[in-house]
């Protein structure tokens, strides 16, 4: 899909979540084909960046570029068992109230809850300990549309 982003932002391999439009963005011309195309709260990595230039008040020097996107990979850390590559499963957070140094690989950005996802890579267990006691295996995700 095409998007707009910010000039210095348009990398070939730069991964970004899309948090929610700036209120500038409501009236603005170029509202559809930029944030009108990305889903809230989801993790996207830039694939090709096209020849184009357009005035944006919002980004850094003011200039936004087209950029074709896709969902970007999650990587994952998980205590089931019962996943492995090429399995499908629906993310279910796990039960952990720890703000440990690896809370962001099991709840990571552009996951949500009920997400229908597809196992990329088993990338095996994880080499540190976790402090509610899970055996963890981290995983490389796709998504299921």
């Amino acid at each position: 899909m095409i998007t707009l982003i910010g000039k210095d932002l348009a990398v070939k391999g730069k991964e970004f979540v899309f948090l929610d439009p700036a209120e500038e963005c409501e009236n603005c011309r170029f509202k559809s084909s930029c944030v009108g195309n990305l889903e809230k709260n989801r993790k996207y990595v830039v694939v090709e960046v096209k020849d184009n230039e357009q005035k944006c008040p919002i980004h850094s020097g003011e200039i936004v570029v087209p950029v074709e996107v896709d969902r970007a990979k999650i990587d994952l850390l998980t205590a089931s068992k019962s996943i492995f590559e090429g399995s499908t499963f629906t993310y279910n957070a796990p039960d952990c109230d720890e703000k440990c140094d690896f809370h962001d690989l099991c709840f990571p950005d552009g996951l949500e809850e009920n997400d229908k996802c597809i196992v990329l890579e088993n990338c095996g267990k994880h080499k540190e300990d976790c402090k509610k006691g899970f055996r963890l295996n981290k995983l490389r995700l796709g998504f299921v549309i």
